[in-house]
């Protein structure tokens, strides 16, 4: 009778340890698939029970019986105690996804450092350890404990830079000057300042990106004896200043008002805080100006101030400031300027057909020119803005420029593009309104702007002129209308499908 319950009772393990085990691990794995897909954390938990509780449960109960192993012999104890100790784990495991990967933002338990929490966890899964030896293999626990604390001693000895950064690491993650994402200006000297953004923080180390896409991975003890600058905190917002020099000749308000507008013109820099401009000092050969402007991502700052710096250049040439030049220098380099622009101005009136008479008298030329000033224009730069008022006719003379208008929804519609020789600027500049589009720099753009005193002097004296513009101001008016039109017309089919 004994040996039949045994059969059976054998019979019924095999059972479910065959079939019992393949369709858990089939559940499981659904469940845990159901619970990523959702970004569900307690899927980790899952997953050691699947992988780690289950096969040694399974193992155990294999040994006990099916192979009916003594429990008191070694290989089922093994069993046990890996049973238990992965129980352990699993336990703290969910623990922590209750505790802390759940927790709500702005509380203790969200704030709560990922090195501390796996320190805890590891001293926990030791502690249990211990009791599992002490209760399956009945091992001493005071004998064991005096042993581990002479072998602390000796590992603490051996591991005491490891040890003192792993506290290092501890004290900052409490409290927290930096989080994964922010920059950081790791120094305060030049020569040993790294600057990055923060990749990882894990109980030995934190690991930076520098702005030439190096890893670089920073000791908790070396960085905790550093000064921090984040440039992520308080505010996502950084702050660049930069010192730039102009010749003594050239008007401090104007220069400080060009270096604001530039700065508001350059893509990247933020409208609010406004950028500023302020006179710094007056050095040996040039008066030092400083620019101060904010930026939102500091992983762009080199690629905005490389536009800043390059779209200076061309401010100050369009407003005849001179960047780091001697006093002597400047009267010649303006003399040649006004000859350089006299030539060019005749070249390129030269190629329109209503200003061919005015190039054939010298006097016409001369008073023409006294009006006009050169200037340049970097690609993307918009000479002329939809909305503000122009005063100038712009003739270009080298370059291409791009003519667009923003329809009601903010987008840039292309009405044409203006080459070499030809002029724009006309339609604002003749009705007294502001420009109904832009006018932007395709490539390198260098134009000819003739001021409305002096347009206005020439066309009384050559009234063809006056005509022939109004025919071009006519030619683009229908030409900006038809833009227009096909744009509404598009817009109102597509809100008639939606």
């Amino acid at each position: 009778m004994n040996d039949l319950s045994a059969s059976n009772n054998w019979n019924t393990w095999v059972v479910i340890i065959g079939l019992g085990f393949p369709v858990l691990v089939v559940l499981l794995g659904e469940v845990i698939y159901y619970l990523k897909r959702r970004g569900k954390p307690l899927a980790a938990t899952i997953g050691v029970v699947k992988n780690l509780v289950l096969p040694v449960f399974m193992l155990m109960a294999f040994s006990r019986n099916v192979l009916n192993l003594e429990v008191d012999g070694n290989f089922p104890k093994i069993v046990e105690t890996l049973f238990w100790i992965s129980v352990i784990y699993a336990s703290l495991s969910l623990l922590n996804v209750f505790l802390f990967e759940e927790a709500e933002a702005n509380t203790w338990r969200a704030r709560m450092p990922k090195l501390l929490i796996d320190l805890s966890r590891l001293f926990l899964v030791l502690v249990g350890s211990a009791v599992v030896l002490a209760v399956v293999w009945g091992a001493d626990l005071a004998g064991l404990a005096t042993g581990l604390g002479v072998s602390s001693i000796v590992i603490g000895l051996a591991l005491q830079d490891t040890l003192g950064s792993i506290m290092s690491g501890i004290a900052l993650l409490l409290e927290r000057p930096f989080s994964v994402g922010d920059w950081l200006r790791v120094g305060n000297s030049e020569d040993r300042a790294i600057v990055g953004q923060v990749i990882d923080i894990n109980w030995r180390s934190v690991r930076l990106v520098t702005l030439q896409r190096q890893t670089i991975v920073i000791p908790h003890q070396f960085i905790s004896k550093e000064i921090i600058n984040n440039y992520s905190q308080p505010e996502r917002i950084y702050n660049q200043k930069i010192n730039i020099g102009f010749s003594y000749d050239s008007p401090p308000n104007l220069v400080k008002q060009v270096l604001t507008s530039t700065a508001l013109a350059t893509q990247g820099v933020l409208a609010k805080p406004e950028p500023e401009s302020k006179t710094v000092s007056y050095d040996e050969t040039a008066i030092i100006y400083e620019v101060e402007f904010f930026i939102e991502n500091f992983e762009n700052v080199e690629r905005i101030l490389d536009l800043f710096m390059t779209r200076i250049w061309y401010a100050a040439q369009r407003n005849n400031l001179t960047l780091y030049r001697y006093r002597y220098e400047y009267a010649l380099e303006a003399s040649k300027k006004l000859d350089s622009t006299s030539s060019k101005l005749a070249q390129s009136l030269n190629s329109i057909p209503g200003f061919m008479p005015l190039i054939k008298e010298s006097k016409n030329l001369d008073e023409l020119s006294m009006g006009t000033a050169l200037q340049h224009f970097g690609a993307g730069e918009k000479v002329i803005r939809q909305g503000e008022p122009c005063k100038a006719l712009y003739v270009i003379i080298a370059g291409l420029a791009n003519v667009t208008v923003s329809n009601k929804f903010g987008t840039e519609l292309e009405v044409m593009t203006i080459l070499r020789g030809e002029f724009f600027g006309e339609m604002a500049l003749f009705s007294g309104k502001p420009s109904p589009v832009s006018v932007v720099a395709v490539d390198d753009l260098q134009v000819i702007a003739i001021y409305s005193d002096a347009l206005n002097t020439t066309l009384e004296s050559h009234p063809s002129l006056g005509r022939e513009i109004g025919q071009i101001i006519e030619a683009r008016s229908k030409a900006l209308s038809m833009v227009l039109q096909a744009d509404a017309s598009t817009n109102a089919m597509g809100e008639f499908t939606i």
